[in-house]
C-alpha cells in the first residue's frame, strides 16, 4: 500500500512514528497520525484556516490527560468531574506528564500501528480510490482522520469535518 503514498504522506507516517516513540507510546494511534501530518505541514488545513500549532497544542493536552479529548473532558464536566483537577492531582503525586504514557526513555525499534490507525490508512486508500486519484496524499489521510473517533473531534472543534474537507479536496482538484 505504501508504494501509492506521496512523499509528503510517507513523511507524515514517519513523523507519526517519531511522535509516538518520543511520547513513550507503545503503538502508533490516529492522534499520532494527525500529529505527523501537522508536523509535516498540511496546506489543505492552512487553506481552511486551521492553525497547525493549535492542533499540535490540543494533541499535547490530550496526551497529557491520558487520551481524554476536550470533548470528552466537557462531557465529564456535566457529571461533576474536572479532568484538569484530576490530572493536576496525579501529576503532583507521580510527576509531570504521568498520564501521558511515558515510562522511561523512548522505545527503540518498531512501534506497531493500532487497529484504528490501520483502519485510518485503509480509509485513506479508499478515499484516494473514491476520488479517482492514483496516489495517496496527505489530503486522503486527513479525510480518513476526519472519520475516526478522537481525531474527528480535534478537527471538528476547528470547524473542519469530513464534509468540509471533502468539499475542499474536490475544489482543489477542479481548480
Amino acid at each position: 500500500m505504501f508504494e501509492r503514498f506521496t512523499a509528503d504522506a510517507r513523511m507524515a507516517v514517519v513523523e507519526a512514528q517519531i511522535v509516538a516513540r518520543q511520547s513513550g507510546s507503545v503503538e502508533v494511534g490516529p492522534a499520532h497520525l494527525l500529529a505527523g501530518l501537522v508536523k509535516t505541514g498540511v496546506p489543505l488545513l492552512a487553506e481552511l484556516g486551521v492553525s497547525a500549532d493549535d492542533i499540535a497544542a490540543e494533541l499535547a493536552r490530550i496526551r497529557r490527560r491520558g487520551g481524554v479529548s476536550d470533548a470528552d473532558a466537557e462531557a465529564l464536566t456535566e457529571f461533576g468531574i474536572d479532568v484538569e483537577q484530576i490530572v493536576e492531582a496525579v501529576e503532583q503525586t507521580h510527576g509531570e506528564g504521568a498520564l501521558a504514557g511515558r515510562l522511561g526513555p523512548a522505545k527503540r525499534g518498531h512501534i506497531p500501528f493500532t487497529a484504528q490507525s490501520k483502519k485510518t490508512l485503509e480509509l485513506s486508500l479508499k478515499e484516494a480510490v473514491r476520488l479517482g486519484d492514483k496516489h495517496l496524499g496527505q489530503e486522503h489521510i486527513l479525510l480518513a482522520l476526519a472519520q475516526q473517533h478522537g481525531t474527528d473531534d480535534v478537527l471538528a472543534r476547528r470547524g473542519v469535518d469530513y464534509q468540509s474537507l471533502s468539499r475542499a479536496v474536490r475544489q482543489r482538484k477542479a481548480g
